[in-house]
């Protein structure tokens, strides 16, 4: 099994839960308004002079399913680059 981390500009967070239904990924943790700085991105950092902020959703899920996503993921930053999306894999050993 694979923990998939997403972190992405709010703005795109309906492709970004489309994505993951669509590669049978149902449960999932998300964090809203959530503050960084990426570099094709710029700052996310929900003041006034950096109104935009970020999610972070975590899902764990099957090799197959996370590969799917990831390549989601590759497919969705292609479109929307300059909103800022970024994501990263983990083995999970056990989930109880």
């Amino acid at each position: 099994m694979k923990l998939v981390m997403i972190m992405y500009n709010e703005a795109i967070n309906d492709e970004v839960e489309s994505l993951l239904d669509q590669n049978g990924a149902g449960g999932f943790t998300k964090w809203t308004k959530v503050v960084g700085k990426g570099q094709a991105s710029g700052p996310h950092l929900g003041t006034h002079v950096w109104p935009k902020a970020n999610n972070v959703i975590v899902v764990v899920t099957e090799k197959e399913s996370a590969d799917n996503i990831l390549q989601g993921i590759r497919e969705l930053r292609k479109r929307s680059a300059k909103e800022g999306i970024k994501a990263f894999t983990w083995e999970v050993e056990d989930v109880t």
